[in-house]
């Protein structure tokens, strides 16, 4: 657990994780509005050196970043309007999966399916100030080593 006190400090986050991120890597995110889902990609986004801007994607649903550098192209998908299974499948997540960094904010409980290895990002904030609690959880041999305390 990590305690992120400003929008700047959630992006070097995401910079950080960044950099142990490959194509195929699945990343959940949960957390209220306003968390920090976005911001946080925006950082991962920074790191995987892929094209922009990232904004959140409610009303267009998914988006691919492709890379600047020759890395992995960056899926940002948001399923806060999706329905149930058939509209995330209706998404075709995994069609990109293998060779993409795919990040699914409010995926937790409808994209869990698309890889038995993924990151599990838990966003929550605090009360009275702007700092947030940011959970790293790993799931399947892939994600193994990874400490819940992504500093």
């Amino acid at each position: 657990m990590t305690v992120v006190a400003t929008a700047e400090e959630m992006r070097a986050l995401g910079v950080r994780l960044a950099a142990g991120l490959r194509g195929g890597d699945l990343i959940i995110l949960s957390g209220p509005l306003g968390a920090g889902k976005t911001t946080l990609v925006q950082g991962i986004a920074e790191g995987l050196k892929v094209r922009g801007p990232i904004t959140s994607p409610t009303f267009v649903i998914a988006r691919v970043h492709p890379s600047l550098v020759d890395g992995p192209p960056l899926v940002h998908a948001d399923a806060y309007r999706l329905g149930g299974d058939l509209e995330v499948d209706d998404l075709d997540l995994d069609a990109s999966l293998e060779e993409s960094v795919t990040i699914v904010e409010w995926g937790e409980g409808l994209v869990e399916g698309l890889s038995e290895e993924r990151l599990e990002v838990h966003i929550d904030r605090s009360d009275g100030d702007d700092a947030r609690t940011v959970t790293v959880r790993g799931v399947g041999a892939r994600w193994a080593d990874t400490p819940s305390d992504p500093a």
